[in-house]
């Protein structure tokens, strides 16, 4: 049984087609310019939230809430982690 299972599976995988990298369909320049811009905005953003944070931690620093700030500005970082390796993610999922 054991030996049937195997053979069926290896023909299953094999019958599997691979579309490799794949063809951009007609037109696929507009996205990809669309794709471009969004970059370009989330990474203006990113930056923007690290001088806001960075602003922030030194406007409160005398007040003790330094602690709070340095969450945000860890979450900020996770977020241009996350921005700068969208297509390497996107790229291990597909």
């Amino acid at each position: 049984m054991l030996s049937k299972a195997l053979e069926w599976s290896s023909f299953a995988i094999t019958e599997i087609p691979n579309p490799g990298m794949g063809e951009a369909p007609p037109g696929a320049e507009g996205l990809l310019t669309i794709l471009k811009w969004i970059a370009w905005v989330v990474f203006g953003l990113a930056v923007a939230g690290i001088l806001i944070t960075a602003g922030t931690m030194m406007i409160n620093n005398k007040r003790g809430q330094g602690g709070e700030h340095a969450a945000a500005l860890g979450w900020v970082l996770a977020g241009c982690a996350l921005a700068g390796s969208a297509s390497g993610v996107v790229g291990l999922l597909a």
